[in-house]
């Protein structure tokens, strides 16, 4: 495949960015996105020129690392999908294909397609988590939980957290993001304990950072990659107005 990748190139936080131009040719259709990447990192670094700076981990789907904004979608042109799970199969040949960091104020470019996503971190220091001793390992069956609940907790901790719901959302929105955390402890008698405390504090700490209302489009959910439900946000808001009334 020959293709023509337009790539946002910033040198830091301080410095403005443009979109440079890169010829790329010989791409076999099965190969990744990501590996198309380092075949063009490899031929800039070649020509002594500096490679483009993209975030990855695992390339399994799984870390969510691989935050990309590619042709007008977070993620590229495919559903329930991470970057790194992305095929050059799914382009034409000859196409131009641009190449984009998130764009939302919580989340600053760090360098090229870099963001820093920290302001997610912070959120889940507020209250994503269970706080109560659990002792030793319980039985499995000492507590019990319908299956309902549970198929719906597992659904929610899905959420990986690379921020395509936030760049998907004309609002930079984390109501989905934040709501899938909330869920998947609203959800189990573990976490019920906390949960009036844990909806307010990280509701507030969304607030804080400078993430945007709901759009109630729904954008959120059609570019997860892992298929988190917006059911989740109808969840937080009952969950958090039961806190504030209580």
């Amino acid at each position: 495949m020959k293709l023509t990748l337009k790539i946002w190139r910033q040198k830091d936080a301080f410095s403005k960015g443009k979109f440079v131009t890169y010829p790329i040719e010989h791409i076999s259709p099965n190969c990744s996105f990501l590996e198309m990447l380092d075949i063009l990192n490899e031929q800039l670094i070649a020509n002594d020129e500096d490679p483009v700076a993209f975030d990855h981990d695992c390339r399994e789907g799984i870390c969510g690392m691989c935050s990309l904004y590619i042709n007008g979608r977070p993620h590229g042109p495919d559903d329930a999908i991470t970057t790194c799970q992305l095929h050059m199969r799914k382009f034409r040949d000859g196409a131009t294909i641009v190449i984009e960091p998130w764009r939302a104020k919580p989340f600053p470019v760090i360098r090229d397609l870099i963001v820093d996503r920290t302001a997610f971190d912070k959120i889940i220091q507020e209250g994503g988590y269970i706080s109560v001793r659990t002792g030793g390992t319980p039985d499995a069956n000492s507590i019990l939980i319908s299956k309902v609940h549970a198929d719906l907790s597992m659904d929610a901790a899905a959420c990986i957290g690379c921020g395509a719901c936030v760049a998907a959302c004309k609002n930079a929105s984390a109501m989905l993001f934040v709501s899938a955390k909330v869920s998947q402890f609203a959800l189990l008698p573990q976490g019920r304990i906390e949960a009036r405390e844990r909806v307010k504090k990280m509701v507030a700490r969304m607030d804080e950072l400078g993430f945007g209302n709901c759009t109630n489009t729904y954008a959120c959910e059609a570019e997860c990659p892992k298929l988190v439900s917006r059911s989740n946000i109808a969840r937080m808001n009952r969950e958090f107005i039961a806190a504030k009334v209580l």
